[in-house]
């Protein structure tokens, strides 16, 4: 699937639907929850079957990061399964040079994770992961007691990791610039010999993520406690135990297909995603039965579109991956729409808060863009080509938006390849059906 996708035409003509849009969708697994899962199954005790996984560029960088640590991994990406045997909180590799792309979760989840071997390993990945701070997890990494630097001492990747393992002690790291911090840090507390305190300094953003780490958690025996997102423990003693571990889909995947059901006033099923989801971002369709949509949670989630969408003012902080898949249909709506308290979205692939903004006005949309959130008023977009900054987000958004309005375009549209391969095809299938 992701070698298809390099034979994409570039630019990518996007579909454009005749009316409303229904189906059923089937997506792979949680980005988050697989690697995750693979983290946490590298620190058990034992080999884990984890089914569900997403093949996608950030989770094979984090396979064959693993691997490159010394765990045996076995794969079968077409089954979506990997079996992972966990070495019960020991790195085999006494020293690896990882090479991660532009994962972020990949990159931040290993850091914290090689501060359990014994030896030196260095992370870097692209150029634009070279310009995501992670100096605040180094930092917290130092203060546990970790010879943690950036090499070029911008706290940007590259870094470097030289451990002895992990005993015990504080960290204090701000909450206003990542949760993907925290969990790397939290899913490492089992693995310290003694016990260890994660504080977070200040308001935490985006919290469901640290309730998806502490359900990814649970599942392998170990109980996160959060103390009102103010602080990071685990009772003494617990340690991960191998499992047979299921995956959910990918609720931040799903809200491109709830937004198409949305903007064309069709029906969207997601197949086997929970309403009840730890997943933050399945809180997208609260936001979308705001404009007028109607949602099922009947075991599965369902999304009608109304005749016309309202417009919003909401606070996406605890759902900003959805950010992007709001502002694209936001032109769509019946007023102008405000998206608020998403400053940090700008850390992400790229500045999503501003790539976002610029691209709505390449397609002759007015938007008013703050420090910290946007507004999008309401108009028809007009034919263009849409720069994606090498981020999936931003192609997969974009694209909804275009099934409304002939003649946008999607630049770089391998770009999903990061944690949706499938788009393009499952996209293609719907409206071409409707069509």
């Amino acid at each position: 699937m992701i070698e298809r996708l390099r034979r994409l035409p570039d630019p990518y003509p996007v579909p454009v639907a005749r009316g409303p849009v229904s189906g059923r969708v089937e997506l792979p697994g949680s980005k988050s929850i697989t690697n995750r899962a693979l983290i946490i199954a590298a620190l058990a005790d034992g080999t884990s079957t984890l089914r569900g996984v997403l093949d996608s560029d950030d989770t094979r960088y984090m396979v064959g990061a693993l691997e490159q640590l010394g765990f045996e991994i076995d794969t079968d990406w077409d089954a979506r399964t990997v079996r992972v045997t966990g070495r019960g909180g020991l790195i085999p590799a006494p020293e690896a040079e990882l090479f991660l792309g532009n994962s972020g979760t990949s990159m931040r989840f290993l850091a914290a994770f090689c501060a359990a071997g014994r030896g030196t390993f260095r992370l870097d990945g692209t150029e634009a992961m070279r310009q995501r701070p992670i100096g605040p997890l180094l930092d917290g990494l130092r203060q546990l007691g970790v010879d943690a630097i950036s090499v070029k001492d911008d706290d940007c990747p590259p870094i470097r990791i030289r451990s002895v393992g992990l005993e015990s002690g504080v960290a204090r790291i701000p909450g206003n610039l990542s949760s993907q911090y925290f969990t790397a840090l939290a899913m490492l507390l089992p693995a310290a010999t003694g016990e260890f305190r994660i504080e977070i300094d200040g308001d935490l953003v985006s919290k469901p993520y640290i309730d998806l780490t502490a359900t990814t958690m649970a599942a392998f025996g170990v109980e996160l406690d959060h103390h009102d997102y103010q602080a990071l423990t685990v009772p003494a003693g617990q340690r991960y135990r191998a499992t047979d571990y299921w995956i959910e889909p990918d609720a931040s995947s799903a809200s491109y297909f709830f937004s198409l059901a949305a903007v064309t006033g069709g029906s969207i099923s997601v197949a086997a995603l929970p309403p009840g989801s730890a997943q933050g971002d399945v809180g997208y369709v609260d936001l979308l039965e705001q404009m007028g949509c109607q949602v099922s949670r009947n075991g599965e989630i369902t999304v009608t579109g109304p005749e016309t969408l309202q417009a919003l003012d909401c606070d996406m902080n605890a759902v900003s991956d959805t950010v992007m898949s709001l502002a694209a249909i936001a032109p769509f709506a019946s007023g102008p729409t405000t998206i608020s308290n998403i400053g940090h979205i700008r850390l992400k692939e790229t500045d999503r808060l501003a790539a976002t903004c610029a691209e709505l006005s390449r397609l002759g949309i007015n938007v008013e863009e703050r420090a910290d959130g946007l507004t999008v008023h309401p108009g028809t977009p007009r034919p263009a080509q849409i720069h994606t900054y090498d981020d999936h987000r931003m192609a997969m958004s974009f694209a909804i938006a275009g099934t409304r309005c002939p003649g946008i375009e999607i630049l770089d549209p391998a770009c999903v390849s990061k944690t949706l391969p499938e788009f393009w095809e499952l996209l293609g299938g719907l409206v071409v059906s409707e069509a």
